[in-house]
């Protein structure tokens, strides 16, 4: 997602459409579309400001997220689970189907993920030895 443009440069062009100049020529002159224009003039006349709007969705609202203290439990007790395992149990206890890969992205944001390890790096319990 792009960065809003400056409150500077958002100022600019809503002063130079209140001097009398065109949407058009403010577009032209600033280098912005007509649209980012009419925005802002728009902005400035509902809220009196020209704060841009917070980007995203916020994050912690999946239908996971009520579930993480369970995830994290499970693999507290077992952490060679596979996330597919971990999917499969979760919509056995819960009726709620789910894809592995919202498992993984919920066990990212738990920290709870890891790197498997070349064989020659390996701890002689994990080599099971």
């Amino acid at each position: 997602m792009g960065k809003p443009h400056p409150i500077e440069l958002r100022q600019r062009v809503v002063d130079h459409v209140s001097e009398g100049n065109t949407h058009r020529s403010a577009a032209a002159r600033f280098r912005v579309s007509v649209k980012f224009v009419n925005d802002m003039v728009k902005l400035a006349k509902t809220t009196g400001g020209l704060l841009p709007k917070k980007q995203g969705n916020g994050g912690g609202h999946g239908k996971l997220s009520a579930h993480r203290d369970w995830v994290a439990g499970r693999i507290g007790e077992r952490r060679d689970l596979t996330t597919a395992e971990l999917a499969g149990e979760f919509t056995a206890i819960t009726g709620m189907p789910v894809h592995r890969s919202s498992i993984w992205r919920l066990l990212q944001d738990l920290g709870l993920t890891h790197k498997k390890r070349p064989a020659s790096r390996r701890t002689e319990a994990a080599r099971g030895h």
